[in-house]
């Protein structure tokens, strides 16, 4: 029933459910390594038990997304050698050792001090417990390092020759690592996994701070969240426009496709905000459009020209509705965490951070918001790059393995099967955890607890009271 099927379809389906499963938990547990950092450093520093308490929650979380997040990841590496052989074989020189790289430097890393982080603090002492916490989120955002440099190259290649067996060789590793997308890639993914995180920990507060459970330790998780997302969005957008820059030198096609610019504008481009793509007939259907916005965007002059997919091949331009409609949830998203952080200094400011229940609730809905955030911003990156797998060197096509289309089926079914079945019960759990907030101690009293006008009576010791029963 699958001859039919395309077998290079199926594989890029196949590693687009893969990955998206696998980002999100690297894109939570490389904000949540970090925030146990500042929990345990600040823990440490006031000796306000609140930071302990919160630190010990997040940190079985930590455990857990970290172990799903491993598993996920080798489970879809082993697809370079089984639907990516020809990519694996041309690309290998330069994409293997950046990977073993990430495995050496910042896996070990993180592995090596987990266990002292989870299970050490009683035996290593609180000073050598928090600096094996900080090797974690280091290892955490080395790991990042490495993973986005071999990405970015992908994008942007730089460094390297091509040898008589057709495989891109490393003449300068400096370059092929410190390529011209990296520096944007890497800044942009760090900072939304710092979001990511600091909604869902906000979002965990709201929910607790809605049920009055445990307002103290929810209402001081709940304002950390909201620092971090009324000063890292902003800075975010900002990056993301850098980013946005850097993609329109070294990959133009991708941006007219984020734009929906079938056509070219030489006297200013519009900026469509919305409408449905028509690649057959190379416009966009129904677009509502501000004119000339898009050059003042991208090119800082509302008249600046910009080219359009008109100049790009038919058969080398990107799926355009996919491209075009990911950019938007991602850039929407963004903007309501802006608006989200700005609504919590507001109240802040106000003196009603902890009492406002509507922003409570909204923090609650926006939970999830930096997992679609990121997925969207990867599907925008990656099918951007089509046709491509090496960026104007390597085409999609020609880096498939010779499998056949039933054997690529019949495994991508295994594999949303067993994923749906192992990572939806592990996330399940992680929320179950989640709702699961100790409640905060209650005070202790200077004193005895006695009832009004009644004097307790003199306390008895049990060496007195064992004499009487054995006269």
């Amino acid at each position: 029933m699958f001859e039919t099927l395309d077998a290079t379809l199926l594989a890029r389906l196949q590693f687009a459910f893969t990955i998206s499963f696998h980002i999100v938990f690297p894109a939570f547990s490389i904000g949540l390594a970090s925030y146990l950092a500042v929990l345990e450093g600040l823990w440490l520093w006031t000796k306000d038990e609140v930071y302990f308490a919160l630190f010990n929650f997040w940190k079985t979380i930590f455990a857990l997304t970290f172990g799903m997040g491993v598993v996920s990841g080798i489970v879809m590496s082993y697809q370079f050698g089984t639907n990516w052989s020809v990519f694996a074989d041309k690309a290998g020189p330069v994409i293997g050792p950046l990977m073993g790289y990430e495995v050496l430097t910042a896996f070990f890393l993180e592995a090596g001090f987990l266990g002292v982080m989870l299970f050490g603090l009683n035996r290593v002492g609180p000073k050598l417990h928090f600096f094996a916490t900080l090797m974690v989120a280091l290892g955490t955002l080395i790991s990042a390092t490495w993973i986005l440099a071999a990405n970015s190259w992908m994008q942007t290649p730089a460094g390297f020759s091509v040898n008589e067996a057709g495989q891109f060789v490393p003449t300068d590793w400096w370059a092929v690592i410190f390529n011209p997308s990296f520096p944007y890639r890497l800044v942009h993914m760090v900072l939304a996994a710092y979001l990511t995180t600091a909604f869902v920990v906000g979002g965990v507060g709201a929910l607790h701070l809605l049920r009055g459970d445990a307002p103290k330790r929810a209402g001081k998780m709940f304002s950390m969240a909201m620092w971090m997302a009324a000063l890292v969005a902003p800075i975010q957008i900002f990056a993301g426009d850098m980013h946005g820059l850097n993609t329109l030198e070294h990959q133009p096609a991708k941006v007219m496709a984020m734009e929906g610019h079938f056509q070219s504008h030489p006297d200013g481009a519009p900026l469509i905000l919305f409408g449905v793509p028509n690649a057959a007939e190379q416009r966009v259907d129904y677009a509502i459009e501000i004119p000339k916005l898009s050059s003042l965007i991208l090119k800082h002059d509302l008249n600046a020209p910009l080219a359009g997919l008109d100049t790009v091949p038919r058969d080398l331009q990107p799926p355009v509705a996919v491209v075009f409609w990911s950019f938007r949830v991602m850039v929407a998203i963004g903007f309501a965490m802006l608006g989200l952080g700005l609504w919590s200094l507001w109240c802040r400011w106000r003196g009603t951070l902890g009492e406002n229940r509507w922003l409570h609730r909204a923090a609650v809905l926006m939970g999830p918001a930096g997992f679609l955030a990121v997925l969207a911003g990867w599907v925008t990156t990656e099918v951007g790059r089509q046709p491509y797998t090496v960026y104007g060197h390597l085409l999609t096509a020609d880096s498939v393995a010779p499998v056949d289309a039933p054997a690529v089926a019949t495994s991508l079914i295994a594999f949303i099967i067993v994923y749906f079945l192992v990572f939806g019960a592990g996330t399940f759990y992680i929320l179950r955890l989640m709702g699961r907030l100790p409640r905060d101690p209650l005070p202790e009293e200077e004193g005895p607890i006695r009832t009004a006008g009644i004097t307790p009576a003199a306390a008895v010791s049990s060496k007195a009271g064992s004499h009487r029963h054995g006269a």
